[in-house]
């Protein structure tokens, strides 16, 4: 047994250097591995930036942005109701909120009564010109009279048939002839300038009455807000029963169909930015599911900074260069994407513009042709106030001119 002993003991010590050494080998040859991996990610990620990463700019510092319109009383008045709530979808001309009508509407009335007998008044002023003109003719008829009459006096007073007291008498009488038909002229002529070039419904007295119901209208109409456009009402604070001013925000309509996307790049990745270029979007809320495609609508103007309330001011000694960010606004190609997967404002969005194309302008070159955004509600209720306004000077004219 103990000669077996040192020859097991031997053959474990030489077996023990042999065990080691695949050991040492597989270290090694992972770290071969790894050297190669990263070589190949090094030059992997080369060939990508080369061939297609370079002409990517891309930031997550973007968010939704959108016209927040605000919904503001033109007239004072006591809230009566509120048609809209926060989240609610309106349209166009929907009723927001209905103050107390009953102020606006007795000036109302009382405007298409000044209306009305401003329009009669002024017929009787064309009646007037008439009348004068009929008593001018009279005039000039009376003074052919009594010149025919002083005529034949003259004529006889030289064969001595009448006295001179008779042909002095019939020359008093030409002469108050010819006096009051200088006095019917003037009265004709000032009748007539009140009316001249004009006809009932353009004269001043009627344009003024007019302008004063077309004022009331206005402020009976406007006694009831509407939405000036499609969208979702937001930050409603207005309350039944409240005393409101001209100017105070009660409500905000939001259209969401029309939201954009304001990307904060930093200025070291404008170089080969382009007004056109191609945007490839993605929602933090939506994640990789959904992509939304937009282009670049302009390239802002300015750093966020400069335009801050407290500009920094670089001109000091504790100066620090920092890399400045401006804002890109995007717009989407096809509103339809919002439509399916609607975004909200102050989203944050994930952003990547295609820098292929470099035929783009940094600035833009032209003037806007249109309106950016627009309503015509407040259109309508103007061409109701004209209708209104026609139809009462058509209803207090009765033929005349």
């Amino acid at each position: 047994m103990s000669s077996q002993t040192p020859t097991t003991a031997e053959n474990t010590a030489g077996a023990s250097p042999n065990t080691a050494a695949p050991k040492k080998n597989s270290r090694g040859l992972m770290l071969r591995v790894l050297a190669i991996v990263v070589l190949l990610a090094v030059i992997g990620w080369a060939l990508w930036y080369l061939l297609d990463g370079r002409w990517y700019e891309g930031t997550d510092d973007a968010y939704v942005n959108g016209n927040v319109v605000q919904i503001t009383p033109q007239v004072p008045g006591t809230v009566v109701s509120i048609g809209a709530d926060d989240g609610d979808l309106v349209h166009a001309g929907d009723v927001l909120v209905q103050l107390d009508p009953s102020d606006a509407e007795v000036a109302l009335a009382g405007a298409q009564a000044n209306l009305a007998n401003t329009v009669r008044k002024v017929r009787g002023l064309y009646s007037s010109v008439n009348g004068a003109q009929a008593d001018v003719a009279a005039r000039k008829t009376a003074v052919d009279k009594a010149r025919a009459d002083y005529n034949r006096r003259v004529a006889l007073a030289k064969s001595g048939a009448i006295s001179a007291e008779e042909l002095a008498h019939a020359s008093d009488a030409l002469t108050t002839a010819e006096s009051a038909l200088i006095t019917a002229q003037q009265q004709y002529q000032t009748s007539k300038v009140l009316v001249d070039d004009t006809v009932v419904a353009s004269h001043p007295d009627v344009q003024a009455a007019a302008a004063k119901l077309r004022a009331a209208f206005l402020d009976d109409a406007r006694a009831t807000l509407v939405a000036p456009v499609d969208g979702y009402v937001a930050k409603r604070s207005v309350q039944v029963g409240q005393r409101v001013q001209p100017g105070a925000a009660l409500m905000a309509v939001v259209p969401l169909h029309g939201v954009w996307v304001d990307a904060n790049f930093k200025e070291t990745q404008l170089t080969d930015m382009r007004i056109g270029q191609p945007v490839t979007i993605e929602s933090d809320v939506y994640g990789g599911k959904v992509e939304y495609k937009g282009k670049v609508q302009s390239l802002g103007v300015g750093t966020g900074s400069a335009f801050s309330l407290l500009p920094a001011q670089n001109a000091t000694g504790n100066w620090i260069k920092i890399v400045q960010r401006i804002p890109v606004r995007i717009v989407f190609d096809d509103p339809k994407q919002l439509d399916q997967h609607p975004l909200r404002l102050g989203m944050s969005l994930t952003v990547d513009v295609n820098l292929h194309d470099k035929s783009g302008p940094t600035l833009a070159q032209k003037s806007p042709t249109q309106a950016a955004f627009s309503t015509d509600v407040y259109k309508q209720q103007l061409a109701k106030a004209d209708a209104a306004i026609t139809r009462i000077i058509h209803a207090n004219m009765a033929g005349s001119k």
